[in-house]
């Protein structure tokens, strides 16, 4: 059964292809590669109407969150299985919930409003989130993902993300994975997912090959990179998002 809960810290790295191709043989040392690695992943992000949630993400708050649908694989249909997630950052650490549903179901919940026949607590605060804000699918972005999982600490994964490619139509993964590509040629997307302090002998790879860690969101950089120049950065009350966040922190992290 696919895992529907994750709390973790999420470091993101740049890589150059040399740099790839240094930290790959110690990587495969002492990781395990997925049972499915180099596979394409797709997700369409949720957002208001003016993009409030992503901007307000923008202004690194100490908490924030997002909501997104993702599918693993190539060719998508009705009966596809997908993930719908929200996920949330409060403090440096990372909560992710989702649920799996077919594509047409998730389609018809997210655009048509019908509930799931399957219900949870998951779902009802997927549903709340949704709701709260008014959330429609704003953008596509997909990637090929090259992951590995600790041999030791099954928890400790290392992701490598190449051609990040987005777009702000045809919202659907039924129409393929193609978009405008983010990564400068040559670069290499590389996240750490470690439920604690990171191994010593991955910190000390990474100093020795000067990789240092940087902040990288995909959707954020779509939207700073396309977006908001095609003119979608409209005035509106970001600050009510804002405020609904710290209310939201103040619940007391329900994702703890």
């Amino acid at each position: 059964m696919a895992q529907t809960i994750f709390k973790r810290c999420e470091k993101k790295f740049l890589l150059t292809e040399g740099q790839y191709r240094a930290v790959k043989p110690l990587i495969e040392r002492y990781m395990l590669p997925d049972r499915f690695t180099n596979y394409p992943i797709s997700n369409i992000y949720l957002d208001t109407r003016n993009f409030d949630l992503i901007r307000l993400s923008l202004g690194k708050p100490k908490y924030k969150e997002k909501l997104r649908v993702r599918f693993y694989g190539t060719a998508a249909g009705e009966d596809s299985r997908v993930f719908v997630e929200i996920k949330k950052k409060f403090d440096g650490v990372v909560y992710k919930r989702r649920v799996e549903m077919s594509l047409k179901e998730a389609r018809d919940y997210l655009e048509g409003d019908i509930y799931p026949a399957k219900d949870s607590q998951i779902l009802r605060e997927i549903d709340y989130m949704k709701n709260r804000y008014g959330l429609r699918a704003k953008a596509f972005i997909a990637y090929d993902r090259e992951a590995y999982s600790g041999r030791k600490d099954p928890e400790l994964r290392v992701t490598f993300d190449r051609r990040i490619r987005c777009r702000d139509s045809c919202l659907d993964f039924t129409a393929g994975d193609g978009g405008e590509e983010l990564l400068e040629p040559g670069l290499v997307l590389m996240e750490v997912k470690i439920p604690g302090a990171m191994p010593l002998w991955m910190s000390r790879e990474f100093s020795r090959q000067d990789i240092f860690m940087t902040t990288y969101s995909k959707y954020g950089t779509y939207y700073t990179r396309c977006l908001m120049p095609r003119g979608y950065a409209v005035s509106c009350p970001a600050a009510a998002v804002a405020g609904a966040a710290v209310t939201e922190r103040r619940k007391g992290m329900q994702y703890a």
